[in-house]
């Protein structure tokens, strides 16, 4: 198959798609299409959202595609919307990937609606974290699966999750692939199976569309790399029983024998994100200064948490957020530094790319924990809570936010990514797996 030509006829976008345009697109496919699609509601949204699943093509086995698993991350919606015109459109590609797809574009719709606000300027940094909202990992939808690991176990299933997992009941699908996508760092994928051969086709696939692959370090703890920016999915059990959380998608596909995929494509992009050479800097001394930076968030946000916690009065999901989210971070901190002390590894040099994804990583949690508790304090005003502590903490974290800012825009010379590109890479990931499944590969 040649990739490449397909990954040409992705169109250009200059904006994500909102929640209401998705639905429109949805039915005018299913109107434009009738003999070949099938559209239909598989649930319902914490706040009576319809999530909407679309059927195309008739393989033998069933691929699912899950667009938005996270609010912030809308490039899946355009991925999907893209892959399913390619689809209706090319008969002959549907007949060589084998496959029945069913695609959900947005997973997490009440999220993605207050994220709206800066959908239509994917560029511009200040928007994106001033008006970000991201729950804490038990209120998110690719971490609410069922987990039973142990003594833990996890049955906060939301709403939205167990209408991907009713999905998946159902057709028990040979591939799952969920759509992520990150801030400043390279393309890199998530593999459930150590399988080589798909992971050095997909190591392939960023450097097609000019994307720097990721060579930092990986974005989830102890995921062993198959390949140059390939990793293998750590168990959910590894990040649900130490935050609170439940299993992922990746765990609910394993019941059925699944390829499970994870493409993250960022928004900003910078060479250094992929330069292996080293630094004059020891490892070890990279990481305690992001350990250093962390405690400092978490002390400021906790401070300005217990200054205006008395008089808080609106019940926002930026609250939730917001304290949830404060005590995930006190967690980490707390794993971090419980574990040994520095080994040999630790006094190696940093290679560029881990100095600068560390800081990147950053300045990106500052900037995105310290806008939803601003989003917080905005609600309070906005519905005429004018407390001195709450109109004291709005100009002062205010102040900090341009103040990190400025920090994080010295650092980032780097410049957006175009839209069609990180599309292309996030449907070449579904073409190429979609044909190594349907090749009847197995796992190693």
């Amino acid at each position: 198959m040649n990739t490449g030509e397909y990954l040409s006829r992705v169109p250009g976008s200059t904006a994500f798609p909102s929640v209401d345009a998705m639905h429109a697109e949805l039915d005018a496919l299913a109107a434009t299409h009738p003999d070949l699609v099938r559209l239909r509601r598989i649930g319902t949204s914490r706040l009576g959202e319809p999530l909407r699943a679309l059927t195309v093509g008739d393989g033998p086995a069933d691929a699912v595609v899950i667009g938005g698993p996270h609010p912030n991350e809308p490039v899946g919606g355009l991925t999907v919307s893209a892959l399913i015109k390619l689809l209706c459109e090319d008969p002959e590609l549907r007949a060589k990937l084998g496959h029945r797809w069913h695609f959900v574009p947005c997973a997490d719709p009440d999220g993605a609606r207050l994220n709206e606000p800066w959908y239509g300027r994917p560029g511009d940094r200040r928007g994106y974290v001033r008006h970000f909202f991201r729950p804490d990992l038990p209120e998110q939808v690719e971490w609410t699966f069922p987990l039973a690991e142990g003594d833990y176990r996890f049955d906060r299933t939301l709403p939205e999750t167990a209408a991907l997992m009713r999905l998946m009941d159902e057709v028990r699908p040979s591939l799952v692939y969920s759509l992520h996508n990150g801030e400043y760092h390279g393309a890199f994928f998530y593999l459930n199976r150590d399988d080589p051969a798909l992971a050095e086709r997909l190591a392939e696939l960023p450097g097609m569309e000019g994307l720097p692959p990721h060579h930092g370090e990986p974005e989830l703890p102890g995921a062993k790399p198959i390949a140059p920016a390939v990793y293998l999915t750590p168990s959910g059990a590894h990040v649900g029983a130490a935050f609170g959380a439940g299993g992922s998608s990746a765990d609910y596909a394993a019941r059925f024998g699944a390829l499970h995929l994870v493409a993250e494509v960022p928004y900003w992009a910078d060479d250094r994100v992929s330069d292996r050479s080293a630094t004059d800097r020891p490892y070890g001394e990279v990481v305690a200064e992001a350990a250093v930076a962390r405690r400092e968030l978490i002390e400021t946000l906790k401070a300005a948490m217990r200054a205006v916690s008395d008089d808080l009065t609106v019940p926002s999901p930026f609250r939730r957020s917001t304290e949830s989210t404060l005590e995930t971070f006190r967690r980490m901190a707390e794993l971090e530094e419980s574990r040994p002390g520095p080994g040999p590894g630790l006094g190696r040099p940093a290679t560029v790319a881990e100095e600068f994804s560390s800081r990147q990583t950053t300045h990106l949690l500052r900037l995105r924990l310290l806008g939803v508790f601003l989003r917080m304090l905005d609600a309070e005003l906005a519905a005429g809570n004018l407390t001195p502590a709450i109109r004291e903490q709005h100009r002062a974290l205010t102040e900090r936010f341009d103040q990190w800012y400025g920090q994080a825009e010295a650092d980032s010379p780097g410049l957006p990514v175009e839209l069609r590109k990180l599309v292309a890479v996030q449907l070449g990931a579904a073409l190429i797996a979609a044909s190594h499944t349907a090749e009847g590969a197995s796992p190693s």
